[in-house]
């Protein structure tokens, strides 16, 4: 995987240098003081990973990777804890809380490579009809017209089947969207992906599949008005 670093403490960019150093399927390319400089980067050059600073003089690590379209995987590195909820919202690959060990660095980046395997390994067109989820130690093939709809549950995602089986994996939700077809899945929800072919009926604020009823988030209803 190709990685930057983004930190606006030279100190901290040697301690990831030396750890992704030791990673053999990190490639380190480049590291910034400075984020628009990264920024710069990233619109010259295939990136799959940032590790990313969240405090920083000129702009925060949070604010840095909202404003970017269709963004790499992040992993947050910051000496202050109280950020963790929001960067976990931003489905962050990992947060690394300073002064970080080569253990837990490993820990995220094993994280990241499993996230790129996933993502790359698998077929994600409308003609697809399938994909493999994680599910403890076993990677199970799930046939996509088994899936009534997904829903963000914490650091864990809840696959609900036709069958009434519940998968759970820890890919996050806005990961989980990238693996699905856009012709077969919506969001409707920030915490909700449905199948459009399982929904029943819908209005401005709920949509019922089976028995579920599943909340439309404000921002996703414009979708999914203009989706049917």
């Amino acid at each position: 995987m190709i990685a930057i670093a983004v930190d606006d403490e030279p100190i901290a960019l040697d301690v990831v240098r030396s750890h992704a150093a030791k990673v053999p399927f990190i490639e380190l390319k480049a590291t910034f003081t400075s984020a628009f400089d990264a920024l710069i980067h990233l619109q010259q050059n295939k990136t799959d990973l940032i590790f990313l600073d969240i405090k920083m003089p000129d702009i925060s690590g949070i604010d840095f990777l909202n404003s970017i379209n269709n963004p790499p995987m992040v992993v947050f590195t910051t000496a202050y804890s109280e950020h963790a909820v929001k960067s976990f919202e931003l489905d962050a690959i990992d947060y690394l809380l300073k002064p970080f060990s080569l253990a837990r660095f490993l820990k995220a980046c094993n994280k990241a490579h499993e996230l790129y395997t996933l993502r790359n390994g698998q077929d994600k067109t409308a003609e697809s009809t399938s994909i493999f989820i994680k599910d403890g130690y076993e990677q199970i093939k799930v046939q996509l017209d088994e899936i009534l709809f997904i829903e963000a549950a914490g650091n864990y995602t809840k696959i609900h089947l036709e069958t009434g089986r519940l998968l759970s994996t820890r890919i996050t939700i806005g990961d989980m969207q990238l693996l699905l077809p856009a012709k077969k899945f919506i969001r409707t929800h920030r915490a909700f992906i449905v199948a459009c072919d399982k929904i029943s009926k819908f209005d401005r604020a709920q949509i019922t599949i089976r028995h579920h009823t599943i909340p439309i988030g404000s921002v996703y209803s414009q979708c999914l008005q203009s989706f049917y």
